[in-house]
């Protein structure tokens, strides 16, 4: 397995697994959405994303970083907002991989935190984030508001 840096000329391919992700989570697929949102995150440097490819260039998942910042911290801070790996790929160590190296974008970017959030019955991500170090914030409460 070997994880990249995704570039512009990935984003065709990886809308593929992108939209997987998306109808994962209930959103109507959209493959041609997906390719313009990866090439403009991609392209106006927005996110950062890392791809894992398996021993024949098979790309088999992906996790997207948004860059945030601290106010109190006084520090950037990345919010890992998707992580994805192919049904087939499942169980082989990708996720933690990928997960491996948005802790290295933290610290290579000098930045005080990697954050994330996911569903409270997300069984398969709640065994996972603890298993790679990541600690649950009982302390706060998370608010949200949709404008659509």
């Amino acid at each position: 397995m070997k994880i990249i840096k995704a570039g512009i000329e990935h984003a065709e391919e990886l809308a593929e697994l992108f939209d997987a992700y998306r109808v994962f989570y209930k959103k109507a697929s959209d493959k041609p959405g997906a390719v313009k949102f990866l090439s403009e995150r991609i392209s106006n440097n927005e996110s950062q994303i890392y791809i894992a490819l398996d021993e024949t260039g098979t790309m088999t998942g992906f996790v997207q970083l948004f860059p945030l910042f601290s106010s109190t911290r006084m520090k950037k801070l990345w919010l890992l907002n998707d992580l994805f790996v192919s049904p087939a790929y499942r169980g082989k160590g990708i996720s933690k991989a990928l997960i491996d190296r948005a802790k290295m974008l933290c610290i290579e970017t000098r930045a005080c935190a990697l954050i994330l959030e996911t569903a409270k019955d997300n069984a398969i991500g709640n065994r996972l984030y603890p298993s790679v170090d990541f600690e649950l914030d009982s302390d706060h409460n998370y608010y949200s508001w949709d404008a659509e």
